[in-house]
């Protein structure tokens, strides 16, 4: 058997409708912004390997990092023992971070790093004998695919299975110019009926929900009503972190800072599992008494795992070069005047851009959901020509690594206009 028919006997793959899955693409090996198969074909990685490749595949610098760090230390227990890598990576993080931020808390990826931040909004209010148990949070949200993550989601088919097993929270539309006063209403309202523990939020992009954008004005008249109510806010970066807003995280557009911060995806530059969620200094101290019980209860066998956070390191020296922030810039750039040249294509509801991130919402029979069948029409069209684009469901997107060229760019800008005529 080839390693597609050994796939198919033995592996099952995440998001995917297995029954009409097609055999899958062998790749046996990554370089830059490319992926090449079995069959010597290769394919632009446009959308970052699910949003976590950085600075391009089998990058020379961080593989040579990582290579060094296994020599030296693979792996170690995080409970009575640290490491270099890790306290040296939560000096650096913090160091980008918001200012109110002041402690680093690892975890093993993006749901992970939401779930301690759930976590550790309920056992704050807990440890102080205050019953606050509702969170807020925004219709059409992904949070990740825990319990707790998928209770602060949207009801949908990421969770339909499983909705009798999730707690309530109480969602409110992405807030605009239009309703936000209205919604700063309902939550001043919700604040003396309820008791509400945290404010959970993707800042100014939704992804798995279509790569919506919103305005960070509006943003920051929530986070300040929810802070002068002692509501905890707790901002979902791990997706917009590390550059792809075209700053370094989403909060640095905020004036008002969340609580708690969640990272994963690109904290490593896409090559190791890993999670982080940062809290400012009144989170930690809800958990330091003398009463045991009142401890974080909460770890991961790989917690701070010295190579996932040596990754994490050389992919942070990187994104302090200059020259990585001149590529965002140039992608930034490149995508608003490609929106500018198809946004009034007919083909197209509508085309957004925020930093290094362009969707495009196709017009089709069907509302626009993530099972819409326009999906396999899409990936199969850039497939076919070197270009991995996968849809959700309608909406179609680029968000590529940072080492991506302008040349690079232009051929999936002239694919996506051969799409649409």
């Amino acid at each position: 058997m080839n390693i597609q028919e050994k796939d198919k006997q033995f592996v099952w793959h995440p998001f995917t409708h297995q029954l009409m899955a097609k055999s899958p693409i062998n790749i046996v090996k990554g370089d830059g912004v490319y992926f090449f198969d079995d069959n010597g074909n290769k394919f632009i990685d446009a959308i970052s390997s699910w949003w976590v490749n950085l600075h391009g595949h089998c990058n020379s610098y961080i593989s040579k990092k990582v290579s060094e760090q296994l020599l030296q230390l693979e792996h170690s227990i995080f409970s009575d023992f640290t490491h270099e890598p890790a306290v040296t990576l939560a000096e650096r993080l913090l160091q980008h971070l918001p200012k109110n931020q002041s402690k680093i808390f690892y975890s093993d990826n993006g749901s992970t790093a939401v779930e301690v931040a759930l976590k550790m909004t309920l056992q704050y209010w807990h440890n102080q004998k205050i019953n606050k148990t509702l969170f807020i949070t925004f219709e059409n949200a992904y949070h990740g695919d825990t319990f707790g993550g998928m209770s602060v989601g949207a009801r949908n088919v990421f969770n339909n299975a499983f909705e009798n097993s999730l707690f309530n929270v109480a969602h409110i539309p992405l807030p605009n110019k239009e309703n936000i006063n209205e919604l700063k209403e309902v939550i001043q309202l919700w604040s003396t009926q309820h008791e509400i523990a945290g404010f959970i939020f993707e800042p100014l992009i939704q992804g798995a929900a279509g790569m919506l954008m919103y305005d960070a004005d509006c943003l920051d008249e929530l986070i300040l009503l929810c802070k002068e109510n002692k509501i905890i806010t707790i901002a979902d970066e791990v997706m917009t972190g590390f550059g792809r807003t075209g700053k370094f995280f989403a909060n640095d557009y905020l004036k008002n800072k969340a609580d708690i911060i969640c990272l994963s995806k690109g904290l490593t530059g896409g090559y190791m599992p890993m999670g982080v969620t940062s809290c400012s200094q009144f989170i930690y101290e809800g958990f330091l008494s003398e009463d045991k019980t009142k401890t974080f209860f909460h770890g991961h066998s790989y917690t701070a795992n010295p190579t996932a956070c040596s990754a994490a390191l050389a992919s942070l020296d990187l994104l302090e070069k200059n020259e990585t922030w001149t590529q965002i810039k140039m992608i930034e750039e490149q995508h608003l005047l490609f929106k500018l040249k198809v946004e009034s294509n007919s083909k197209l509801k509508d085309v957004r851009v925020r930093g290094t991130i362009i969707a495009f919402e196709l017009n089709t029979d069907e509302h626009t959901h993530y099972l819409n069948n326009a999906s396999q029409t899409i990936s199969d069209f850039f497939l076919k020509r070197g270009i991995l684009l996968r849809p959700l469901g309608n909406i179609f997107y680029i968000l590529p690594p940072y080492v991506i060229t302008k040349q690079e760019l232009n051929y999936i800008y002239s694919s996506i206009e051969e799409f649409l005529k």
